[in-house]
């Protein structure tokens, strides 16, 4: 990796891109330390003080992840990266349920441009809806129930309030042009990279907390964390190749085929959506408890019981099934075994030993089912991590190393990694052809 930096370094226009990436990201954590007029900041400096150690398991844990801690300050990009993640996916689910959609997507790069300007509308809408509920949790002081102070300078002033959501969902705007600009002018994929860069804010000042706290937990915790990694990149890379051959066909005067390829299958196939989705579902219930705090309601007593903190048996294996669920789920409408059969066949591919159509689509469908199997449990495993450290040592807010932040530091660095060695090569190429 430090290799591949250093020879971009040296390539005068991918420095030139890398420096720019960089400065997008200067941009972008300034935006998330900037308040929001309106915020009293000492005050909210001492209430984030008293909540940020309870900060993993409420009800906003996964948006305070993905905003790299800016939540909880009011920031201008508090909302982080979080609307745009629920849109996108939002909008995926669709495409399988809306024959309209799926037909934009069949369009090629015009149709894909269309779905990704619905996926813009859409953020915006999530991040109105977002903004103006964390903004009345402040106001209403259940932003953090254990503080007293007034996080905002004046909480009755609604034109006040009407300009901090306006301030928010257009940080949220503007967070989405940060990353279309370094996608088309910097290296890898833009919104990525900024999730990568919200994730990692957060891990110096926690190992620090750690260090200071605990040297031996410090050095445990490092331990773990390298073990993790190194398990994350194994599997991360791991893929079934599928191998597939073209038969020659005479097109005019020419002939094409006769070539040999694979089909790459990889063992994580669905990526971190499955985690996203699993935890989504389960804030539900921290939701319902405290909306029906004072309720002597026998549900609402068993769900706040089981299901609003993640230290119960039920609660860590409701999560993982529903991690192994969302897994197949996700594969599932993400690829089409038939639809890549019926592609293969139109052109002429086939698999050695599989007679094209139908039976290349069972083939393929019976691989990618034994490929998700541990491929779930996989991600199931990873991410009971930060679960069980909170149940066993009651440490979860001092394991910087969950599951779905390693799935993203990994993910995002691995695949920025191959696009600068992929514009390496090119370089390399070009210069011997000359």
């Amino acid at each position: 990796m430090l290799t591949a930096f250093t020879r971009a370094f040296r390539t005068p226009d991918l420095r030139k891109k890398l420096l720019f990436t960089l400065g997008i990201i200067a941009l972008f954590r300034l935006g998330s330390v900037l308040p929001t007029p309106g915020v009293h900041v000492q005050n909210l400096a001492a209430c984030f003080d008293q909540a940020r150690e309870g900060a993993a398991g409420n009800i906003y844990g996964m948006v305070q992840l993905f905003s790299g801690g800016a939540l909880l300050k009011l920031s201008v990009f508090a909302l982080g990266i979080m609307p745009y993640i629920t849109a996108s996916i939002i909008l995926q689910l669709l495409v399988v349920v809306i024959p309209r959609l799926e037909a934009l997507k069949k369009e090629g790069q015009a149709g894909q441009t269309k779905i990704t300007q619905y996926t813009r509308y859409l953020t915006i809408g999530l991040a109105v809806l977002q903004s103006t509920a964390f903004i009345a949790l402040a106001r209403t002081g259940q932003l953090f129930p254990n503080c007293q102070q007034d996080v905002l300078q004046n909480p009755d002033d609604i034109f006040g309030i009407v300009t901090m959501v306006v301030i928010m969902t257009a940080g949220t705007s503007v967070i989405m042009w940060l990353g279309e600009l370094i996608t088309d002018r910097g290296v890898g994929n833009g919104m990525s990279i900024l999730i990568f860069t919200q994730v990692v804010a957060v891990f110096p000042s926690e190992l620090a907390n750690i260090f200071q706290a605990n040297k031996f937990t410090f050095a445990v915790v490092m331990v773990v964390g390298i073990f993790m990694i190194a398990a994350v990149v194994f599997v991360e890379q791991a893929q079934r190749r599928i191998p597939v051959q073209y038969a020659k066909r005479m097109v005019g005067r020419r002939m094409y085929g006769g070539t040999s390829t694979y089909i790459p299958l990889k063992v994580n196939q669905a990526g971190i959506i499955p985690v996203i989705f699993a935890s989504s579902l389960l804030y539900l219930p921290q939701l319902i408890t405290s909306l029906f705090q004072t309720s002597d309601n026998v549900v609402i007593r068993w769900i706040s019981q089981n299901l609003a903190t993640g230290d119960t048996p039920i609660y860590m294996a409701t999560f993982f099934l529903l991690i192994i669920f969302f897994t197949y789920f996700y594969v599932s409408i993400t690829f089409n075994p038939a639809e890549v059969a019926d592609n293969m066949k139109k052109y002429g591919g086939f698999i050695p030993g599989i007679r094209p159509g139908r039976p290349t689509a069972e083939y393929l469908n019976f691989v990618l089912t034994r490929l998700t199997a541990p491929g779930a449990l996989y991600l199931g495993l990873i991410s009971m991590v930060p679960i069980v450290a909170l149940a066993v040592a009651g440490a979860s807010q001092n394991f910087p190393f969950g599951g779905t932040s390693i799935l993203i530091m990994v993910g995002v660095g691995l695949d920025t990694v191959k696009q600068i060695e992929s514009q390496l090569q090119q370089r390399n190429y070009e210069g011997f052809l000359r």
